[in-house]
């Protein structure tokens, strides 16, 4: 049986929290907040018409943007009610329900590798307690050869860094270079956050 994310577990104590969620954005994107930049470090990173995972989009906030911008995105997020509001708010991307601890994206007709994944806002530090190795190695097998997977998550949320680094060395991926924002600043001992940017290992 299947073990419930972190995020899965949240929203069944609080029915309402992903519509929140949603809402959250709706009014910060309304009121003209800054909600790319995640997306901006990506499309630095890749040549143009790229394919982009959005790994834990949400309510397609950065795929969207992605989208925008001419790359071929497909999201996916395990949460029916965020997908069903990036797909009213972001048409043209292709938004799918699913577990990244299950990634099998051939399996529902996405067979072709991605040029980068991105897994941003936290996502994981929602996923399932002991999946993470998992995720990791499964972001990593749906990228091309040299296929990069962006990963960035805050500290104080159950997930230390350090157990991060350790993760993605089992999960067969090597760190190519890490910093504590999206707009690459230094990483050091101090970082209250951690942007990563991974490739398969050799």
């Amino acid at each position: 049986m299947r073990q419930p994310t972190r995020w899965e577990s949240k929203t069944q104590a609080d029915p309402q929290h992903s519509h929140w969620y949603v809402e959250r954005f709706r009014t910060m994107a309304a009121a003209g907040k800054d909600l790319a930049g995640e997306a901006r470090l990506v499309d630095a990173m890749v040549g143009r018409g790229a394919r982009i995972l959005d790994a834990g989009c949400g309510p397609g906030r950065i795929g969207g943007h992605l989208a925008t911008l001419g790359h071929e995105v497909v999201g996916v997020d395990v949460d029916p009610v965020l997908i069903a509001a990036a797909d009213e708010d972001h048409p043209g991307p292709t938004w799918l329900v699913g577990d990244l601890a299950e990634l099998d994206l051939p399996a529902v007709g996405q067979p072709e590798p991605f040029d980068l994944v991105v897994c941003a806002g936290n996502v994981m530090t929602f996923l399932a307690p002991g999946t993470e190795v998992e995720v990791l190695r499964r972001m990593g097998a749906h990228t091309r050869d040299e296929g990069r997977v962006v990963v960035g998550f805050g500290a104080g949320r159950g997930y230390a860094f350090e157990a991060f680094f350790a993760d993605v060395d089992a999960a067969g991926l090597r760190l190519d270079a890490v910093f504590s924002t999206w707009d690459l600043r230094p990483f050091g001992p101090r970082a209250e956050f951690l942007v990563a940017v991974l490739a398969r290992a050799a």
